[in-house]
C-alpha cells in the first residue's frame, strides 16, 4: 500500500516513521510520502487560504494549491480520503477497507476546512473519528494510517493479535478482554488463577466473558439487542 499525505504541516506526520508503520516502511509493506501543500503555492506569502463566499467566521482553504498538488501527485485513481466531521464514522470494519486499497492520499484540512470543489471533485472518502471537531486533519491522519497500515498482510507476525483485537473479526467484534503479564502478583494484585491454570478451553471461556461483561457495561451498542 503506498500513502500519500499532503498537509500544511509535514513534520506532523514524522510519528508515522516510527511504530509497526515506520517497521512497514522499512520492510517495503507500505510507503508513505508526505507532501507540503504550500509548494504548490505562487505568491510570496505561500498563501493556502481565504475569506468564505458568504461572510461567517474563519478562513477556507483555497481549491487551487489542492487542485494543483492533486494533480502534480496523480491523485486520480486512488482512494482521496478528506477527514472531517461531516464524514462517515471511522470504525475497524472501514480501516479494513482502506487496507486493501493499493494507494491512498490523505488530504489534511486546516481552519472552516477545503473549498467544497475540492471535495467535489476529487475525494472518495469523507472520514470523521468522532463527534469531535480537531485542529486540522493531520492527527485524523494519523489514525487512519495507523488504522489501515497494521491491516495489511504481512505487517503483524502474529495474525491471531489482529483478529482479537477490538472490534475485529472476533470475539464476534466486542471489545478485547484484560489481559496480563509477568509478574505473577504485582502491589497486591494477582493474575487472574484461570489465566495460570494452563487449561486452555477454560481460558477461553473465561476471556470471552470478561470481552462480553466489558462490551456490555462499555459499549453496549456493539452487542445484539438480547444480549445488553
Amino acid at each position: 500500500m503506498h500513502v500519500d499525505v499532503v498537509t500544511i504541516f509535514p513534520d506532523y506526520l514524522a510519528p508515522l516513521r516510527l511504530g509497526l508503520v515506520g517497521k512497514a516502511a522499512e520492510r517495503g509493506l507500505v510507503t508513505i510520502a508526505v507532501h507540503d501543500l504550500r509548494d504548490y503555492t505562487h505568491d510570496v506569502h505561500r498563501t493556502v487560504d481565504d475569506s468564505p463566499y458568504g461572510g461567517g467566521a474563519g478562513m477556507v482553504m483555497r481549491p487551487e494549491p489542492w487542485w494543483e498538488a492533486l494533480t502534480a501527485i496523480g491523485a486520480g485513481g486512488a482512494r482521496v480520503v478528506v477527514p472531517t466531521p461531516a464524514g462517515r464514522r471511522f470504525d475497524q470494519a472501514y480501516a479494513a477497507d482502506l487496507a486493501r486499497a493499493e494507494r491512498l492520499v490523505i488530504c489534511c484540512g486546516r481552519y472552516e476546512g477545503i473549498d467544497q470543489r475540492v471535495v467535489d471533485h476529487w475525494a472518495t472518502d469523507e472520514i470523521s473519528l468522532g463527534d469531535y471537531v480537531l485542529g486540522g486533519g493531520e492527527a485524523a491522519a494519523l489514525v487512519i494510517v495507523e488504522a489501515a497500515a497494521r491491516l495489511v498482510p504481512g505487517l503483524v507476525g502474529n495474525v491471531e493479535s489482529i483478529s482479537d483485537d477490538s472490534f475485529g473479526a472476533g470475539p464476534d467484534g466486542m471489545l478485547e478482554g484484560p489481559v496480563y503479564t509477568r509478574p505473577e502478583t504485582y502491589e497486591g494484585y494477582v493474575v487472574p488463577a484461570v489465566l495460570r491454570s494452563g487449561d486452555h478451553a477454560a481460558i477461553a471461556r473465561w476471556r470471552r466473558e470478561q470481552s462480553r461483561e466489558r462490551t456490555r457495561a462499555r459499549r453496549p451498542d456493539l452487542l445484539p439487542p438480547e444480549s445488553r
